[in-house]
């Protein structure tokens, strides 16, 4: 059982502002106090709901906040974004937040099959006054096809196939897929449904976190 490391209120801000500085992130003091709030939030309510296998604040640092950071550039210029299996809000929180200054363009809708997540999902939309956030309790499958996005995301929910297969009627015509992996998964990508490939993959050096971490970018193939 691994022992929580108590740090205080500032020892976390500091945390956050050096890691975003070392993602290359310029992170304004409102952009800071939100994400410092929504890990408090996260960590409170994790001790009745079990959002996170995480109980650590400062491990919850690394290996959601600034992980979920590590990914946000490859976001910049969308419209409409969909984080499908949203759980606690990760990337699609913390995507909110950065995006409300960075993109202000940009609306994301975090979809989830949990009922006590997407409460949590609910609150923490409350509570940072998240105009930029939409959240859906259903399975992403049967969402209507009337809602388009240009950018579908998921970070540790499925199987690319399951991912791609659940959810594709959702993607607009050249949008794309980005999954958030960890270690680089060879063998779903080579299982791909069929019409679909991958356009791009990055890997992504998260600080203070020693693992491997991918992103995904999944195209429709040009007919």
């Amino acid at each position: 059982m691994q022992m929580a490391t108590t740090q205080t209120p500032e020892q976390m801000a500091q945390v956050l502002e050096q890691g975003a500085k070392a993602l290359g992130l310029q992170l304004s003091p409102a952009q800071q106090q939100k994400l410092l709030a929504y890990q408090a939030l996260l960590a409170k309510w994790n001790k009745v709901y079990n959002l996170t296998a995480l109980r650590d604040p400062a491990q919850m640092m690394t290996h959601h906040l600034l992980d979920s950071l590590a990914a946000v550039a490859a976001f910049a210029g969308a419209q409409r974004v969909l984080d499908v299996g949203a759980g606690g809000g990760l990337p699609g929180i913390v995507l909110a937040i950065w995006a409300a200054e960075a993109e202000p363009q940009m609306q994301i809708t975090l979809v989830d099959t949990v009922q006590k997540k997407t409460a949590f999902l609910t609150q923490v939309k409350a509570e940072l006054s998240l105009s930029n956030v939409s959240v859906i309790h259903a399975r992403v499958e049967e969402l209507p096809h009337e809602q388009q996005f240009d950018v579908i995301t998921s970070r540790a929910f499925a199987e690319l196939k399951d991912f791609i297969d659940w959810s594709n009627h959702l993607l607009q015509q050249g949008g794309h897929f980005l999954a958030l992996k960890g270690v680089l998964p060879q063998a779903e990508i080579d299982r791909l449904p069929s019409g679909w490939q991958v356009s791009k993959i990055q890997a992504l050096q998260v600080p203070g976190l020693d693992a491997e971490r991918h992103l995904i970018f999944i195209n429709r193939i040009a007919l």
